[in-house]
């Protein structure tokens, strides 16, 4: 199964996340997954089996258990792929960046000054009268 097919569905994205907190007992990440997706045990089994056998995931026993864990390899294969495509958003990215902290200086300029201190009446004009 390439890459991107195990990637492009969403259980198995959300199981990668909870991955990457470390290592999880199976029935830890099964209960996580049932409660947000609505799905069955024996279906969040199939998605930990596509993971381990597509290589995104490993297993390890400890006793009955059974602890998995994210394994970097294939997401590593995946960067460098994305790699080449990163110049079309980079830029793009670098300007929010640099917009962002324009917004925050200016933010930062108008609270440092102090408030209008113009005490004196408006002055009416022939139009007021």
């Amino acid at each position: 199964m390439h890459a991107f097919d195990v990637l492009g569905d969403p259980v198995r994205r959300r199981i990668l996340e909870l991955l990457t907190d470390g290592e999880q007992a199976a029935g830890a990440v099964s209960g996580i997954i049932r409660a947000e997706f609505g799905i069955s045990q024996p279906a969040v089994s199939q998605h930990l089996r596509v993971l381990r056998e597509s290589g995104f995931a490993t297993v390890r026993a400890d006793g009955t258990r059974r602890l998995y864990a994210v394994d970097l390899a294939p997401l590593r294969e995946v960067d460098i792929w994305l790699e080449r495509f990163r110049r079309f958003w980079t830029q793009r990215l670098d300007a929010l960046g640099t917009e962002l902290a324009r917004g925050k200086r200016e933010r930062r300029e108008n609270l440092a000054e102090p408030p209008s201190t113009n005490t004196q009446p408006p002055t009416n004009t022939k139009e007021d009268e």
